[in-house]
């Protein structure tokens, strides 16, 4: 599939009436062209056809296209567990995307196409690291976003807890960082792993949880209320 192509199927999928809605949902100024999320999921997984190298370089020119269903569909092309013969490239362009984010759609979906490449090498982590002192926000709150599996997992390996503990350590980095999206990130974090492991939440929530905002301490101990 060509950009040219792809952003044409796009264009011809929009709804006027939804973009404007959606415009106004978003408050980001870019362009929307009103698509359903079910739709971009169908185009994504016929796209994803093609070899590594095409989608790379349709998931580039989607995403510097600039409009938000192209951005989703750039991140939906990548978001895949295994990517052959080799995901470097891969993880560079999500990576490069990160300094564009400012958005919680486009930001949550290239998440899931960054975590897809951090669980395939972990390693990535000592990278993600430096992300955690960014002065851009939405880079910051990206080192929870790509490590949501490991918030997912009812019963972990001593390698994936080690990865809990490294991404808490993160966390409680942040819990005096007061800005709401880096607040609601660690609380949702939180809440999810609280579904699997308890102890490391509560532990964290003892350690940090005077530091965090009321609304965010609230919001991570919302299943341990329900499990005790």
């Amino acid at each position: 599939m060509s950009p040219e192509d792809a952003l044409a199927r796009l264009e011809s999928l929009g709804d006027p009436t939804k973009a404007a809605d959606m415009a106004a949902y978003h408050g980001i100024e870019r362009r929307y062209l009103g698509i359903a999320n079910a739709a971009l999921d169908d185009l994504a997984k016929d796209w994803r056809g093609d070899d590594l190298d095409t989608r790379l370089a349709l998931a580039s020119a989607l995403w510097d296209s600039d409009i938000h269903e192209a951005r989703i569909c750039a991140a939906k092309l990548l978001t895949q567990a295994r990517l052959r013969p080799d995901d470097t490239t891969a993880w560079e362009l999500i990576v490069s995307w990160l300094a564009d984010l400012d958005g919680t759609a486009i930001a949550d979906q290239v998440a899931n196409a960054g975590a897809k490449r951090v669980v395939w090498d972990t390693s990535r982590l000592d990278e993600m690291e430096a992300w955690t002192t960014s002065d851009h926000v939405w880079t910051r709150r990206a080192v929870l976003g790509f490590t949501q599996p490991w918030t997912k997992q009812s019963r972990s390996k001593l390698t994936d807890e080690a990865v809990r503990d490294r991404v808490l350590g993160w966390a409680g980095l942040y819990a005096e960082d007061h800005d709401p999206l880096i607040q609601r990130a660690v609380a949702w974090w939180l809440r999810d792993l609280s579904r699997f492991d308890v102890p490391r939440v509560q532990a964290f929530l003892e350690e940090h949880g005077e530091r965090m905002t009321r609304s965010a301490r609230r919001e991570a101990a919302q299943m341990l209320k329900r499990q005790g």
